[in-house]
């Protein structure tokens, strides 16, 4: 087992006590802090996340049935502890079928080791299974995140 996954095994309290810590490089490689702000309550919550980044522009891949990012409709704000430091983006959020599944394709072409993760098998042209990710795409919503 990776030091990441007993991390996350632990819980989200004491991974994100250690994101936040000076310790950080143990987990944070991919993985980071998000702040949402509730659009009907008005609290800030706090999750980890992991992320894939494309220079300026980080992506998340949520499964629906999580609720943190449905306060992202439309677009909102976001605060992230991003590799030991506070930032903050603009989000995109991608819900359905076809737009999330473009973007896991993109995903998938700068981390093709995520292709387990979503359970895509990646063909011999190496592009995916479009049926696969189809299916990983019904269950899943992309977040992308500007960084400001």
């Amino acid at each position: 087992m990776s030091l990441q996954a007993f991390f996350i095994r632990l819980g989200n309290p004491i991974l994100a006590a250690l994101l936040r810590s000076p310790l950080h490089a143990m987990v944070d490689s991919g993985m980071m802090l998000i702040s949402v702000t509730g659009r009907r309550s008005g609290k800030l919550y706090t999750t980890p996340v992991n992320y894939l980044r494309d220079g300026e522009m980080l992506a998340v891949i949520s499964m629906r049935e999580r609720t943190w990012w449905r306060s992202l409709r439309g677009g909102a704000e976001v605060g992230m502890h991003l590799q030991g430091q506070a930032r903050s983006g603009r989000t995109t959020l991608a819900e359905d079928d076809a737009t999330v599944a473009d973007g896991l394709r993109r995903l998938l072409a700068l981390n093709p080791a995520y292709a387990r993760f979503l359970g895509v098998r990646i063909r011999s042209d190496g592009m995916a299974e479009p049926g696969d990710l189809a299916r990983a795409a019904r269950s899943r919503v992309v977040v992308s995140i500007h960084l400001t």
